[in-house]
């Protein structure tokens, strides 16, 4: 797995994996219910994980969507 982007942004998150989905790519999401851990401050960002075989199609997804400066 790679490390694809971090966001504490729950809409772009939502976004993203609609986009991601469409192209048949998984994520995985990492750290999705730290905010009980920080008390709901989003000082941990998410982070969005892809398959090796599927980091650079994702990222050329992003990018293609005008998201390439939210890559890791």
């Amino acid at each position: 797995m790679k490390e694809l982007f971090r966001s504490n942004e729950m809409v772009f998150l939502s976004w993203a994996e609609a986009l991601l989905k469409s192209e048949n790519i998984e994520m995985i999401v990492l750290d999705r219910h730290m905010s009980v851990m920080e008390g709901s401050i989003n000082a941990i960002p998410r982070r969005v994980m892809v398959a090796d075989e599927d980091y650079d199609r994702a990222c050329r997804v992003l990018k293609d969507a005008g998201e390439g400066d939210c890559l890791a």
